[in-house]
């Protein structure tokens, strides 16, 4: 039986400050698939991104175990996690994060300045990404240049630079007009289906989930499944 490319098992998150204890869930398993586009929603505080960055290796679980393809996240020091991100974590924010002293090029070069590529290859990489996110014309605009869509498909284009296991998506259109929003989507829901990408993605945004081929909820600590409306339906 095939393994899944994510698998968590009975991971709890504990935060304490002094005597203060805050519990923001307990027990939580799950398993993502290659290739599958995970939404997860839930209230604001419900730990949706405290998930995400238990997923990532930025922070550690309070017990379970986290593991992405054949590394187990859980158990690796912060220097193999740095190396393992650059390599199988694609990111994108909710605020972009760009560079704005670099352009759109610079900015998606970034994460390939920590490979062995040589300058000629690291164009490659870069062009083709650019070109997959519909800015090749974009290269040398900065991004106080580019719309707020631009700028986050510049963010997209650098989370897939180095061809990443899995991308792992906070937000992605909280900071954008609806038009963008769903251009963005279209582009992820793209990415997943075109080149197989496998993304899981938190969103407060409900028009979102319908890009997703299966949505969970997470509720007071509890992880809920829950139908994914078709993309061509009306959003809520």
């Amino acid at each position: 039986m095939k393994q899944p490319l994510v698998e968590i098992t009975h991971v709890s998150k504990v935060f304490r400050h002094d005597d203060v204890e805050v519990r923001v869930f307990e027990d939580i398993s799950l398993t993502v698939e290659a290739g599958e586009f995970l939404a997860l929603r839930g209230p604001s505080g419900s730990g949706k991104t405290t998930l995400l960055n238990i997923i990532a290796g930025l922070d550690k679980p309070t017990t379970g175990y986290v593991r992405v393809g054949d590394a187990l996240v859980t158990q690796m020091t912060e220097n193999q996690l740095a190396q393992w991100r650059n390599r199988h974590i694609g990111f994108v924010f909710q605020t972009f994060n760009l560079i704005p002293v670099l352009t759109a090029y610079e900015n998606v070069e970034l994460p390939l300045l920590l490979t062995g590529l040589s300058s000629r290859e690291r164009r490659r990489h870069v062009e083709t990404a650019l070109k997959l996110v519909g800015l090749s014309d974009r290269m040398t605009h900065y991004p106080r240049q580019l719309s707020g869509g631009q700028e986050q498909r510049v963010a997209i284009a650098r989370a897939i630079v180095t061809d990443p296991t899995l991308i792992l998506a906070d937000e992605p259109t909280g900071n954008l007009d609806a038009r963008s929003a769903e251009e963005v989507l279209l582009l992820l829901a793209e990415l997943n289906r075109r080149l197989s990408k496998t993304i899981i993605m938190v969103t407060h945004d409900p028009r979102a989930v319908r890009y997703a081929s299966r949505q969970l909820r997470l509720e007071k600590g509890v992880l809920l499944s829950a139908e994914v409306p078709s993309v061509t339906e009306e959003p809520v």
